[in-house]
């Protein structure tokens, strides 16, 4: 059975920084796209970052581009969420998502498995 579970949410100052680690198991492996989305309450769920397979293409939502970094460590199989630079409006839950396919994906419908999600809280 895959799981993905995510670790590393918390509360933080705006203009502080946090580590969101996404860890793979049950067979599968993070050697495909793998995604971090977001969802604050009342709002849709939100793409923040991708990392693809085959060029190791990272890929961002608006919104996040040059605060936020993603990052895959495969002999963990582990994917990773650096947020610097963190605003109140990042404030969300924060999921991590897998993609059996390999290209650039920002859609969540098209994601296979999710993880619990983690709450992030920045406080301003």
């Amino acid at each position: 059975q895959v799981q993905l579970v995510e670790s590393g949410g918390g509360l933080v100052q705006a203009g502080g920084s946090l580590r969101l680690s996404c860890a793979a198991s049950g067979g599968f492996f993070i050697r495909n796209t793998m995604g971090w989305f977001r969802q604050a309450p009342g709002k849709e769920r939100e793409f923040v970052a991708g990392i693809t397979r085959d060029v190791v293409n990272t890929y961002y939502g608006d919104s996040v581009k040059g605060r936020f970094t993603i990052s895959r460590d495969d002999a963990k199989n582990t994917v990773y969420l650096q947020m610097n630079s963190l605003k109140p409006e990042d404030t969300a839950v924060y999921y991590c998502a897998a993609d059996l396919g390999t290209r650039e994906n920002r859609d969540p419908k098209e994601y296979d498995y999710w993880g619990q999600g983690t709450q992030v809280t920045v406080s301003s």
